[in-house]
């Protein structure tokens, strides 16, 4: 049975997010808090977990008896713990890499996103709400929208960098088009 989906930031509450993840660097990201979620969109949320170990094991603690949960680890690179669930009708992502939270490229992704769109306006979120609506992936959205090329994840970390005048030049350049 599929729960009726409420606001993200109702579903976050009552999966006491913030109490299950107390002591521990995190934070929201993906389309949600951007306003650019859809009905596939998911919760994601970034953390800085230093120790799989015992943060695997608190993630089973606390969300093991929600549905469709899972935890897993990636085998190489920073083996980052990812646990899935759904929870007051929305599918949860919990990213958890040995790493600062402003070194995560979710969180670099993320960041980047909210401040083309703070410097766009509701302008550039129409059209990368059409290109997610065509299909598109955020990144990749963001990419096409903005004419970055090559692999839009790497595109968009590189442009993350950027100040807010880069960044404008780009959003003006988009919307020109």
């Amino acid at each position: 049975m599929t729960e009726e989906r409420v606001s993200y930031m109702k579903a976050v509450a009552s999966a006491d997010i913030a109490g299950v993840l107390t002591g521990l660097d995190w934070a929201l990201a993906g389309t949600p808090p951007l306003g650019l979620d859809h009905a596939g969109s998911d919760i994601d949320i970034v953390c800085a977990a230093f120790d799989a170990e015992a943060f695997s094991a608190r993630l089973w603690r606390a969300f093991g008896d929600f549905e469709d949960f899972s935890v897993r680890q990636w085998a190489g690179g920073s083996r980052a713990v990812i646990a899935e669930f759904r929870h007051a009708g929305w599918p949860f992502e919990i990213f958890g890499e040995p790493l600062r939270l402003s070194e995560q490229a979710g969180w670099r992704h993320f960041e980047v996103e909210r401040r083309l769109l703070a410097l766009g306006g509701e302008a550039l979120r129409a059209r990368i709400l059409a290109a997610r609506e065509a299909g598109l992936k955020t990144e990749p959205a963001f990419a096409a929208v903005l004419g970055l090329e090559g692999n839009a994840y790497r595109a968009m970390l590189d442009i993350a960098g950027f100040g807010d005048a880069q960044l404008r030049m780009l959003v003006e350049k988009a919307l020109a088009s």
